[in-house]
């Protein structure tokens, strides 16, 4: 028997398919003190409405607060000048730095790691003067039309041991749960999303190019165009 779609179903799916994307970013933070080099992921809560019960890399969308953090370095310049240009729209430097600040407080309010120096003075909802100078650009990739919640997210490495991180020191917290060091040469027998495995196949890439993972490299942009999943460089 064919179902019968209800007038709200289709109010639903056209509200769905014209959802802008929110800005967001996401950290891989990387631990290279080994043979391999592993990358911290967790699991997002059940009660999520996007994608839950699913392992990812701590991050979340931009707070309209992020550009007014203070921070104790700032982005390499050419981390700034790609985040800025890529895309078709040209950011200010305060709105293209708000997305690795963004990263950053995602990164302390999921998995509990402050990336900077600690200030006391600095405003919530961090405890620290955010650190960027070491963040890597990796990727970007826009959620396909059609989801209640689109983000436009842009995907940032740091290494541990530059940031002064002990890779030992880490909470779970309601938003990422189980968090673990996955090890980036070996296909994670964890669930991920398919963009999340798409991330971590050019992590590796990137890492068997030059394991320091230069800041002057192209960025990769997923989207998705007339149901084509398409990557095109920055």
């Amino acid at each position: 028997m064919m179902s019968q779609r209800s007038p709200g179903d289709e109010v639903t799916r056209q509200r769905s398919a014209t959802v802008r994307p929110r800005d967001a970013a996401s950290v891989m933070l990387l631990d290279r003190d080994g043979a391999r080099v592993r990358v911290l992921m967790g699991r997002r809560h059940s009660a999520h409405v996007f994608m839950p019960d699913v392992y990812v890399f701590p991050g979340g969308r931009r707070d309209a607060g992020d550009h007014r953090l203070g921070f104790a370095s700032d982005l390499h310049p050419t981390v700034l000048r790609a985040l800025k240009t890529a895309g078709g729209r040209n950011l200010t430097d305060a709105r293209a730095r708000a997305l690795a600040l963004a990263g950053l407080r995602e990164l302390y309010e999921e998995a509990g790691i402050a990336v900077g120096k600690p200030s006391p003075a600095q405003a919530a909802p961090v405890p620290f003067l955010p650190d960027l100078a070491n963040l890597r650009y990796m990727a970007r990739a826009i959620t396909p039309p059609g989801h209640a919640r689109r983000f436009d997210t842009r995907f940032f490495a740091l290494f541990v041991d530059e940031a002064g991180i002990d890779p030992t020191r880490f909470l779970d917290s309601r938003e990422l749960q189980d968090l673990q060091w996955i090890d980036v040469d070996v296909t994670p027998s964890v669930r991920i999303p398919d963009i999340t495995a798409v991330i971590l196949a050019d992590l590796k890439s990137g890492l068997d190019s030059d394991p320091s993972l230069p800041c002057e490299r192209p960025v990769p942009l997923y989207t998705t165009r007339r149901g084509r999943f398409v990557r095109t460089l920055l």
